[in-house]
């Protein structure tokens, strides 16, 4: 009989059903994958905890937050509340049953009134409120001077014009004033439309310490990188993949 030939073909490229890529490429793809979705998680988890959402109605803190603006606030105890803070409260005496967004200006132990210059002044300081509009210091309506009680706020709207504030409440008992038990969240961003992070109230830093931040900008950055990390980890057995097909020849077929 003559010889017989055979033939055998090179396996193809990618034909095998082992994942692409080292071991260890996979368990650090495995790994960063893990902790990716910690990271992300975890920080929309600690936002839940810290923060609240909440829709402002009116357009009573406009420019700063417009109306129909959705915010987050941090929750807060009254006791930790600093003059230019933006805080979320609840006074019946002001509205039935809904929270109340306004700025404080001033709190127990201080005297504000309004106006010296055209600026509103606490303790006999102008103070400079970039927030406003730009013709916010022709609309600032004039009230005389409050002394505020010890353990309640006094309260404005960042547009003085139409804002019911606490210059609206000056008749009534506590003199436009609210408890500081009242207050429930400070607001730190505006998140839609997405204008960011409220701007400190610097021109108060005169009259004694600013309200610290709040871990908002951490859990952005942990929620950010955790989904780098997800979508980097998940990337690497498609990429080994694809690298490793490239890199392979076909081998020539044998005739034996």
């Amino acid at each position: 009989m003559g010889g017989e030939s055979t033939t055998r073909t090179a396996p193809r490229a990618g034909a095998s059903k082992n994942p692409a890529g080292s071991r260890t490429g996979q368990v650090l793809s495995g790994l960063t994958v893990a902790l990716g979705l910690l990271l992300f998680l975890g920080g929309f988890a600690w936002g839940a905890v810290v923060y609240r959402p909440y829709t402002v109605p009116t357009s009573s803190m406009a420019p700063t937050i417009n109306a129909g603006a959705r915010v987050l606030a941090q929750r807060v105890d009254g006791g930790d509340v600093h003059r230019g803070d933006v805080v979320v409260f609840t006074d019946k005496t002001w509205v039935s049953n809904a929270p109340v967004v306004k700025r404080v200006v001033a709190v127990g132990g201080d005297t504000v009134a309004c106006c010296t210059d055209g600026r509103l002044t606490v303790n006999g300081k102008q103070i400079e409120e970039p927030y406003l509009a730009d013709d916010g210091l022709a609309e600032l309506q004039g009230f005389p001077s409050v002394k505020v009680p010890e353990g309640r706020i006094f309260l404005l709207g960042d547009e003085r014009s139409g804002s019911l504030d606490s210059t609206a409440h000056l008749t009534d008992a506590a003199r436009g004033t609210v408890a500081r038990s009242a207050v429930s969240a400070r607001v730190e961003a505006v998140v839609w439309p997405m204008d960011g992070m409220l701007e400190q109230a610097t021109g108060f830093e005169k009259l004694g310490a600013l309200s610290p931040q709040g871990p908002l900008r951490t859990q952005g950055l942990m929620i950010l990188a955790g989904a780098v990390l997800v979508l980097g980890g998940g990337a690497y057995g498609p990429i080994a993949k694809l690298l490793g097909g490239r890199s392979r020849k076909p081998e020539p077929a044998r005739a034996g």
